[in-house]
């Protein structure tokens, strides 16, 4: 992932970190599940890869959002979890687009002509 070396705005910044399908959603998870799994998250989040799970976690975690906690032993188990400080942060931003989602639903179900 590429930060852009010059901006106007400091949005531009938090843009280029959470851009892409699935960086909020996986935030979201986090949210809800205080810890989880590689395979939590694949489960849990319908159509990503594994691949890209990682892919996208890892960008996360460079930019201090997630991080993961090894546990020793076999098989081995990772847990990431949102960080105290950005990644608890972004999810107040996540909540309001959440609502705004919520609010644009709902106002396309009621324009929704069935007959």
């Amino acid at each position: 992932m590429k930060i852009r070396s010059k901006c106007t705005c400091p949005l531009e910044i938090t843009h280029d970190i959470l851009k892409g399908k699935w960086k909020t959603v996986i935030l979201w998870q986090l949210k809800y599940r205080g810890k989880a799994s590689l395979s939590q998250l694949e489960r849990d989040i319908k159509g990503i890869s594994q691949k890209m799970l990682l892919e996208q976690l890892k960008e996360l975690k460079k930019f201090g959002l997630v991080d993961k906690k090894t546990f020793e032993g076999y098989p081995l188990k990772v847990e990431y979890f949102l960080t105290d400080n950005r990644g608890q942060k972004i999810i107040k931003a996540l909540e309001i687009m959440q609502e705004v989602g919520k609010e644009y639903l709902n106002e396309c179900n009621e324009n929704i002509d069935t007959n």
